[in-house]
């Protein structure tokens, strides 16, 4: 079995690992555009932050390591073209430029996503930078030891995980963003509005509900970003706008979403049998709505790569779908989320209710205890759990991942008050936060059933 794997992240290295370890008799070639595989890219703003002193703490496989299991490794060679009748690529040399023709029996796309780069003016400008691989994260490290003023775009995850870097670096920073809250895709306003009085109360400066123009700069650097409400001076901007898939390669010949993600079926394969899919490069199957969705996400491309090597002789092991469930550290709060907020649910259109629940995470009579805050978001007529939040002092973010099941296995709220939890006065309370989340949901009252006496 000839095996092509286009792309060696997260996903890639999943599916190559596993394929080589399952199907040893296997030829497997790998094509990498970049001079290095397996970066773990949701360490940039640790790395940036200096937190982490060792960046190659970052890459958990190698070119090196591949060849011990047989696999052959192309770094800096891109894939051009790709003729899924004769199953056969031509691939590039990003090196010496020649180009030459490979055949497949089975094809691996696991070409993640790439930054959204806007069409503004002033995009020419030095000092205008990505963050979303290696040589990116070098770079900016790099660029911020020389400024002191940083504007990043973009108050997603990595926007603000960036903004707290540069802060706690020394830095003047300004996070801009065309919605009116921070983390307005993951959490709901009952938990962006601390965090962003934490970012303000550290000096950082938030320009929510900013839409970026154009960029300005002076002997061809930029000085200045301008938004729909004014402009902002700066020495440095990094985009974090979001990310789109990387399928031009496959474009018109499977099926996609409107974006370009690749639509996969419950063995990680597209509508072209022999070709499968898995990580950023594809979409997932939303479990709180059902429908296929985008959430780029390393956790989801690690598994849908394992699945690929899977299933990649026969179906195997179904694809469970995922909740798009993530955590973040800000400062002292640690805040995890599942699923639909409840935002995002009425969005969808969805008729939901939802319980917030602010409590003590462990009796009062310890000598020291945190405040936990919790969101609940269910059905209103099924009282299917859709999603939740919680944020704390305490690192309480492990229960989002109970939470993360009860939604894969379409649990009530009114289950989750009743589920079985340990009680030790060191860690919770007799009632667990989630219990209590779950009886506050319950309803006031409870059907009457009349007694028949014969």
């Amino acid at each position: 079995m000839k095996v092509a794997v286009i792309g060696c992240t997260h996903a890639g290295t999943a599916a190559i690992v596993n394929t080589a370890q399952l199907y040893p008799e296997a030829e497997i070639t790998v094509y990498e555009r970049n001079d290095n595989i397996s970066f773990l890219s949701c360490g940039i703003a640790l790395y940036v932050g200096g937190v982490i002193k060792d960046p190659q703490g970052l890459f958990y496989s190698s070119p090196e390591k591949l060849a011990e299991l047989g696999v052959k490794t192309n770094m800096r060679h891109e894939v051009i073209q790709i003729d899924t009748d004769r199953k056969t690529l031509r691939a590039r040399n990003l090196a010496t430029g020649q180009e030459f023709d490979d055949s497949y029996d089975k094809l691996i796309m696991t070409t993640g996503s790439w930054p959204i780069v806007p069409k503004l003016e002033g995009m020419e400008l030095n000092g205008i930078l990505l963050s979303k691989n290696y040589s990116h994260s070098n770079t900016i490290i790099e660029r911020a030891q020389q400024v002191d003023r940083i504007t990043v775009v973009g108050a997603g995850y990595i926007g603000v995980e960036l903004v707290e870097a540069f802060q706690m670096n020394g830095k003047q920073v300004t996070l801009i963003d065309g919605e009116d809250r921070i983390l307005s895709k993951y959490l709901d306003e009952e938990f962006t509005a601390p965090i962003q009085k934490s970012l303000e109360d550290h000096g950082i400066t938030l320009a929510l509900g900013e839409k970026v123009s154009s960029f300005a700069g002076e002997n061809g650097k930029v000085t200045k970003v301008i938004t729909s409400k004014g402009e902002h001076e700066t020495d440095l901007v990094i985009l974090c706008i979001g990310f789109r898939p990387n399928t031009e390669l496959l474009k018109g010949k499977v099926d996609m979403l409107p974006n370009g993600a690749i639509i996969v079926n419950d063995y990680m394969q597209t509508s072209l049998p022999d070709i499968y899919a898995a990580g950023d490069s594809c979409a997932i199957h939303y479990n709180p709505t059902g429908k296929n969705a985008y959430i780029p996400l390393a956790t989801n491309a690690v598994r849908m790569g394992t699945l690929v090597a899977r299933n990649l002789v026969s179906p195997t092991i179904a694809y469970m779908g995922t909740q798009g469930t993530s955590g973040i550290k800000i400062y002292e709060d640690n805040i995890a989320g599942t699923g639909l907020t409840e935002d995002a649910a009425k969005a969808e259109g969805m008729d939901i209710e939802s319980v917030l629940l602010t409590d003590n995470y462990r009796p009062e009579f310890m000598p020291t205890f945190e405040q936990v805050q919790l969101k609940v978001v269910y059905d209103r007529l099924t009282r299917r759990i859709l999603g939740a939040q919680i944020m704390s002092k305490m690192d309480l973010t492990q229960s989002i991942n109970t939470v993360s099941v009860c939604i894969q296995n379409k649990m009530t709220v009114d289950q989750l008050a009743f589920i079985d939890f340990f009680f030790q006065p060191n860690y919770n309370k007799p009632w667990n936060f989630l219990n209590s989340a779950g009886l506050q949901a319950l309803p006031a009252t409870v059907p009457h059933k009349e007694t028949v006496t014969v």
